[in-house]
Order: C-alpha cells, then structure tokens, then sequence
C-alpha cells in the first residue's frame, strides 16, 4: 500500500526541488509534468537535479495553458507513467510544484490506508457548484471552446456569442452527467486505471477537449463512472477569491495553515522561507491524526473575501472609490443632521452637546467655512474648515469626518442656506443619517434681521423655494434615512416631546430625561411677520398654520390636556 505523487510543474523550480525531495525521503514515487512552456535548460537542469532521487520519473511534455486541454492531457500521461511502472501504489496524488505539505507524509499514507476504497475528489454537479465564473456554468459543457481565454479573448467572447445566436448544444456523450471541482485529487488505482482504459476513453478525450477549464470537470465527471466510493472533497488545501483566483499564503500564513489540519496547501509563495522551514523540516508536532478539516478556517477566508469585496462601511479604497454603488455606505456610523434648530433656539448646539455628551457641530456646509464644534479650524484627520477644500468632495468630506470620528456620535446643523445641493441626496440615501427638520425655520433669521423688507422677501422666496425642494428628497422612495418633519407652527406649540425624542436617539444612555431645555427665541411678531410676507406677494406655506397674534410664551411647560366631562 502507497501513495504516488503526480506534480505538475511549470514555475518556481527550487520550491519544486525542495518539495519533490520531501515526497520521496518519505518514500513516495513520483512523476513530474514540467509544461511545455519552460525553456529546454530550465527542465535539464531541473531533471538533473532529481536524477540522484529513487523512483523519481519525468512524464511526456505537454503545453499548459490555463482553461484548455493541455493540463487534463499532462495529468493522464504522468498518471498512466504511474500506474505502468510503481505497482505498490494505491492512491495517486495530484499536485503542483506551488504545493506544499503541511503534515508528515506518514500520516498521509497511513490515512489513505484507512480507506483503500475511497476516491477523494471534489464532484459536484453545476447546479450545484457557487464558485463558476462569467455565467459559463452549463454551458461550458454545451458550447464548443477552441479559443485561450486569456490569449485569445477576443475570438473567445464573439465565438461563444456566435454559437448562443445559432443556438448550437453539444451532445454529451453516452449521457453522462457533467461533474465539476478541484483538479487536486487523490484517486485510487482501481479508479483511476478504469477512467484511463475505459473503451470510450478517445470520445470522453474528444469531448472534453473543446470543454471550457476541462481540468475541473474531466476527472470529476467520469469518477462517478467508475468509482465505489467518492468523497466529494480535495485533501489539499486550495482557496480562492470572489474572482476565481487561488489565494497566496506567506509566511504570516503559518498558524493558518496548521489549523487547518490538512495534507497539503496551494498555492504558497516562492519566498515563503518560513513556511518550507516549518513544514519540510522536522516534525515539532508529532503525529496529529486529525481528519483534514479546512472548515477550521473556512470562516476567516469569507471574511477575507467579504473585506475585499465590500470593504468597510464608511472607508473608501482605492479599488472602488471610483466606481459609484461599489462603496460600502456612504458613511461608517450613525449621525445626526439637524435643520431649523439653530435658528429657532438660542445655543442650541451647546445645549444638545452638553445633554447627550455627542459633539456637535454648526452648519458643516456652510458657505463660508466649515463650522467645526468648539471653532475648531481643523478636526481629526486634519480635516480643515476650508469650504474649497470642502466642496471639492462635500461627500468625501462628510464621510472622512465620520471615518476620524468614529465612536463618537457627530451631530451638525443643515439648512437652505448652506451649500446643500452637492451633498443633500448622500445624505437622505445614506441608512446611517438621523435627519430632524423644523420646516420654515430659516425665516426666523430674516424676522430678526433690520434688513430692507423688499429683500427679506426675496430671500424668504428664495430660501423656501430651497427648502421645498428638498423636502421632496427627503420624502422621495429612494430616502433611507430616518426623517422626522414638523412644520415651525407644529413644532412649538409642543416642543418637549420632539426635544426628549432627539435626545433619547443622540444620547448613549437613553431614557434621560430633560434636566434643561433649550431657550427659543422670541417670536413676538412672526405671525404679522408672515402676513406681511403675504401681503407682499409670497405664500410662507412651509412654517404652517401662523395666526397672525401668536403666544409663544412660556412653551418649555407642557400644558394640561382638555378633559370631558359628562
């Protein structure tokens, strides 16, 4: 009983060396497929280097290019090499020369020896396989590839479209199902002797041929022919990214590939000095015993997967900032826009802060400079008040303060005659913005101003037609953040329960009550303020129902609510 090692070779030929010397100190035979490609002195010098080792053997050339026959081709001549001249083996191993062992062989042949029988090759049908790539899953099978992917895309692309417009199918021969999976398999002789001596062994060769990436599908496939019993996984080690392509594991991959408990990993680094130093020197473990279980670390290579793929919510990288939706959210964590506030309490940006120990800012786009809270010129980040530098990237901005900031809850005021328009949509689509409008507030300013009354009316029409427009954002289907609106008039005839709510949401601890409320201003006036707009022509519709004599005494007292009685 033994195993024989089949490696296939075509670069980093020391590593391959180092690795073929360790199969056979262990006793292992070994053919060795060294792609047609490497110049003529790079395979002399290679197979002179082995030629010292026992039952070390150099199989018929063959040219290797990813996705296309020459690899399934390489892998029967080296396994027929195999089985003709090392009797004593039972189980063949595929590997590469990138490969590497990560137990002692031993317990690789004493494993194998616990299951004579068993064929362990990952087999699975296409409908079934989540890893394909380009939509090629079935049709890999049906349409005909005679093109390089890589070499060739362009032939390969328009033959591919060619043959669905004709609506060409290949026929499978004798009904076979198509199988895929890892081409790093270990088979058994019996198996393995079967699939390559098989009668119709030229029309499964023919067929396969003209199959796209025939190396995970060849072997998969006609095993379920012939073998008594599949255990549809590989014993080596193999990970690969959301695009198909294998991982690299470096040396600060070692506890990794321990954990793991398997035979042999791929693909290793060239200049992995610590990891050949660890595996092919002695074994400082003992003997394990363990069964191979790369579910160990399965979890870590989705997060992996999941951090290139999506990135971090709120931090941009340079692979998809350039792409838009590619971004994993706007921004990184919850904060709070608050419009009308500032105009209609006097400190209201102390007061929240001093309520809810959040920092909060005043209007961050302002025309003039970014109002920083504490007026500070620069934040963390070295984020500068410089509305240039701003407004070069108002959504890099708000997102980059969010980013130096995090754990600490940002608030900032907003309103029409801030800089909004480059940033308002970010803002109402982004899930992380809590944003809380008191309509029509920006008028208190133009009511408290000496200004000339023909141009606070032309402000006033302009700062509303602002403002309605963006409140059809914030109520527009594609809004995903939290919106709360009261009109002016709504808002202070019962403030407390609007400013407990703000404070239960921008506070850590929730649930406090209001020790002190915020001081408005005084509004004497604004109702025959708002008709004097009117009688000049302008309809203030946004700040509500105002009479033209308005009490805005004394509302931080909750008044009692009207009984019946009967």
């Amino acid at each position: 009983m033994g195993v024989g090692i089949i490696m296939l070779v075509h670069t980093a030929f020391d590593r391959a060396e180092q690795v073929a010397r360790h199969w056979s100190t262990a006793g292992c035979p070994l053919v060795i497929h060294v792609d047609q490609n490497v110049s003529g002195k790079v395979y002399d010098d290679f197979v002179l280097a082995l030629s010292t080792l026992p039952d070390v053997q150099f199989s018929k050339r063959h040219r290797c290019e990813w996705g296309t026959w020459g690899i399934v081709a390489a892998t029967q001549d080296a396994a027929q090499m195999m089985l003709d001249d090392f009797s004593q083996v039972n189980h063949v191993f595929v590997a590469s020369g990138s490969c590497l062992p990560l137990r002692p062989v031993q317990e690789l042949v004493d494993y194998l020896a616990l299951h004579p029988q068993t064929d362990f090759i990952e087999s699975v049908t296409t409908a079934d396989v989540p890893w394909t790539m380009g939509g090629l899953d079935e049709e890999r099978f049906t349409l005909r590839f005679p093109f390089s992917w890589r070499k060739q895309r362009f032939l390969f692309d328009t033959y591919v479209q060619l043959q669905r417009l004709a609506g060409y199918k290949r026929v499978l021969p004798n009904g076979i199902v198509p199988h895929m999976g890892s081409q790093w398999w270990c088979l058994t002789r019996k198996t393995l002797a079967a699939i390559l001596l098989d009668p119709d062994r030229m029309i499964y060769d023919q067929y396969f041929r003209r199959v796209w990436i025939p190396d995970e599908s060849y072997f998969q496939t006609l095993v379920r022919l012939y073998s008594a019993q599949v255990e549809s996984r590989s014993l080596t080690l193999s990970k690969f990214d959301y695009q198909g392509k294998p991982h690299i594991f470096y040396d600060d991959h070692l506890q990794l590939l321990r954990r793991s408990d398997c035979f042999v990993a791929r693909k290793i680094w060239p200049f992995a000095n610590r990891l050949y130093d660890a595996f092919l020197g002695a074994d400082e473990n003992g003997a394990r015993r363990r069964e191979p279980n790369p579910a160990k670390i399965d979890r870590i290579f989705a997060k992996a997967v999941d951090r290139r793929v999506h990135g971090r919510p709120g931090l941009y990288m340079q692979s998809r900032f350039p792409v838009k939706g590619r971004e994993n959210g706007l921004t990184c964590a919850p904060y709070s826009v608050f419009e009308g506030f500032s105009d209609l309490f006097e400190d209201f940006e102390p007061w929240l802060a001093k309520q809810t120990g959040a920092r909060v800012h005043g209007h961050l786009f302002a025309p003039k400079r970014a109002e920083f809270a504490d007026g500070l010129r620069v934040v963390s980040g070295a984020l500068s008040d410089s509305p240039v530098l701003r407004d070069y990237n108002p959504r890099a901005f708000l997102a980059n303060l969010l980013w130096n900031t995090r754990g600490e809850r940002q608030c900032f005021q907003f309103g029409p005659r801030d800089t909004i328009k480059d940033i308002e949509w970010d803002i109402a689509r982004d899930q992380n913005a809590h944003i809380t409008v008191i309509s029509g507030a920006w008028a208190v300013p133009l009511f408290k101003s000496n200004a000339n009354f023909a141009e606070i009316r032309s402000e006033a029409a302009r700062l509303q037609q602002i403002e309605s427009k963006h409140l059809k954002i914030l109520k527009s289907q594609q809004t995903k953040a939290q919106v709360k609106i009261w009109s002016m008039a709504e808002f202070i005839e019962a403030p407390m329960e609007p400013l407990q709510g703000i404070i239960d949401e921008v506070a850590h601890e929730g649930g406090r009550g209001l020790a002190e409320v915020p001081k408005m201003v005084d509004l004497t006036g604004f109702g025959q303020f708002l008709q004097n707009l009117r009688n000049q022509g302008m309809h203030p519709y946004l700040m509500g129902a105002f009479s033209v004599v308005h009490d805005t005494s004394d509302h931080s007292k909750p008044k009692p609510k009207p009984y019946l009685v009967q």
